[in-house]
């Protein structure tokens, strides 16, 4: 298997960050935006895009700030993905961080599927 290259990209959303968090990390928010539909049993999130199911687990969260999986398929490696809210205490502006992993040769792709996905999801905030 290819190593992976962790990347991170920085959205700005112009929402507050406590609605952000709804749509970063709730089942029903996450299926709005990122995937068909999301159910979750505990720690266990199954993501659904076109009728393919996708398991990811719950790394953690910190309320209001960020929220953190792994996909099923990276269990036993370092890889993960991260949502996380950034407010610039003196502005207020409020961006979405985005951490992932993808191979060297995949990253644009990556990269191209976040830009959508976020655009898809400030469209549904309403945020330009």
């Amino acid at each position: 298997m290819d190593d992976k290259v962790k990347y991170e990209m920085e959205f700005p959303i112009q929402v507050s960050p406590s609605l952000l968090y709804q749509y970063i990390s709730t089942p029903s928010g996450l299926s709005e935006w990122y995937a068909d539909d999301v159910n979750s049993r505990g720690v266990d999130f199954i993501f659904i895009w076109e009728g393919s199911e996708e398991q990811a687990k719950l790394l953690g969260k910190k309320n209001g700030e960020r929220i953190k999986f792994r996909w099923e398929e990276d269990e036993g490696t370092d890889y993960y993905f991260e949502l996380r809210i950034q407010l610039d205490e003196i502005t207020k502006d409020v961006s979405l961080m985005v951490t992932d992993f993808a191979e060297e040769d995949e990253i644009d792709e990556g990269k191209m599927l976040w830009e959508n996905m976020v655009s898809s999801l400030k469209h549904i905030l309403g945020s330009t």
